[in-house]
C-alpha cells in the first residue's frame, strides 16, 4: 500500500511529534506507542536523527506499513521557533516551568531540543522575559539527506507573510521531491482570501491529489479536550473544503477527541486528522518513564489511552 492509498480511504490519523521536537528518545517512544495503537502516518522534525528514531519506534511496534513526513517552514513560522529567556528580566518565578507541555523548561532554563515554539511560556511570563528566535532549516542542506533515507512526505509550513520566501522554498521542495507534499497553513496572519489564494497558487502546478492541505486552526493549541478548543481547526477546514480543491484535507491545530465529531456535525469530510499537543499530553506521564519500552504494564496502560484517541477519530471520519 502507498501513502496515497491510505489517504484515499479517508480514515487517516496522523501523529504530530512536533516540527520543533528534536528529542529522539521521546519521538521513538511516541511512534512506537501510536504505531501499536493503529496510527500509520507520523509527522517529524526534519532531522536525520529524528527520522532514525521514528524508524526504531516502528521496528519496536513491528509495523512496516507506516509513512513518515518531515516538516519544514519559513522564517518566523511558529513551528520553527525556539524560546529564549532574557535573564536580566527574569525574576525566577518559574511559572514557565510548569506551563511547558514539553517539559522543555527547568528553573527557567530552556532545553532547546524539546522546545516546539508553542508560545505558552511567553504568555505566562509576568515580566516579558521570554521571546522566540526562528530556527528554520536550510532546505538544501537537510532535504537531500532525508530524501535518501526514504521519507514519504514533506510538509511545508506556509504561515508567514513573506510571499517570496514561501514560493521560493516551495519551488525548491518540488524540484527535489516527487512524492506527496503537504501544505500546513492557517488564518492566524492571513485573511481568508489570502489564505485560500496562497494554497491555490501553491498547488497550481501540481497534479491532482498529490498534495495534502493541513488546515491549521490554532497551531499547537490542543491541550484541552473540548469543542471550543477544536472549533477553529474545523472552521479552517471548512474554508478549504468549500473551495473543492483537488487535494487531501487534514484538520489540525487544536485537535482532540471532539474534532471528528464536530467536523461531522458541520458537514466537514476530511481525509484525516492530525493530532499533536493533545496526543502527546495524554500519554506524557508514561512516555516520561525511562522503562517505558521495557515495562509491558506501563506500555499497555499508555496503549489503551492512545487506542481510545484513535477510536474517537475513526468512529466519525
Amino acid at each position: 500500500m502507498m501513502l496515497k492509498d491510505l489517504l484515499d480511504k479517508g480514515k487517516c490519523f496522523k501523529l504530530v511529534c512536533g516540527a520543533g521536537n528534536e528529542d529522539a528518545n521521546e519521538v521513538e517512544k511516541l511512534v512506537a506507542l501510536y504505531a501499536k495503537a493503529g496510527c500509520r502516518f507520523f509527522d517529524l522534525s526534519a532531522s536525520q536523527e529524528i527520522v532514525d528514531a521514528a524508524k526504531k519506534g516502528l521496528l519496536y511496534a513491528n509495523v512496516n506499513d507506516a509513512y513518515l513526513c518531515v516538516s519544514v517552514g519559513i522564517k518566523n513560522d511558529p513551528h520553527v521557533n525556539k524560546a529564549v529567556v532574557d535573564y536580566d528580566k527574569c525574576i525566577s518565578c518559574y511559572s514557565c516551568d510548569s506551563i511547558c507541555p514539553q517539559n522543555a523548561i527547568k528553573y527557567a532554563k530552556i532545553k532547546k531540543q524539546r522546545c516546539i515554539g508553542c508560545g505558552r511560556c511567553a504568555k505566562i511570563c509576568p515580566k516579558g522575559a521570554i521571546s522566540y528566535i526562528s530556527e528554520e532549516k536550510d532546505l538544501k542542506e537537510v532535504l537531500p539527506l532525508l530524501i535518501e533515507k526514504g521519507i514519504d512526505c514533506i510538509e511545508f509550513h506556509a504561515m508567514g507573510l513573506d510571499d517570496n520566501e514561501v514560493f521560493e522554498k516551495w519551488k525548491y521542495i518540488n524540484q527535489v521531491f516527487d512524492g506527496m507534499l503537504s501544505i500546513c497553513s492557517a488564518r492566524r496572519y492571513l485573511s481568508d482570501e489570502k489564505f485560500i489564494g496562497r494554497i491555490k497558487q501553491l498547488i497550481s502546478e501540481r497534479k491532482p491529489y498529490t498534495t495534502i492541505v493541513q488546515a491549521d486552526g490554532f497551531p499547537m493549541s490542543g491541550g484541552k479536550d473540548d469543542y471550543k478548543t477544536t472549533l477553529q481547526a474545523v472552521a479552517t477546514a471548512e474554508i478549504v473544503q468549500n473551495e473543492k480543491l483537488p487535494v487531501y484535507l487534514f484538520i489540525s491545530g487544536g485537535t482532540n477527541t471532539k474534532t471528528a465529531a464536530l467536523a461531522k456535525m458541520c458537514g466537514i469530510e476530511p481525509n484525516g486528522i492530525s493530532v499533536g499537543s493533545y496526543a502527546r499530553k495524554i500519554v506524557k506521564q508514561y512516555i516520561a518513564r525511562d522503562d517505558f519500552l521495557t515495562n509491558k504494564e506501563i506500555f499497555n496502560k499508555a496503549l489503551k489511552v492512545a487506542e481510545e484517541l484513535l477510536l474517537s477519530t475513526f468512529s466519525f471520519i
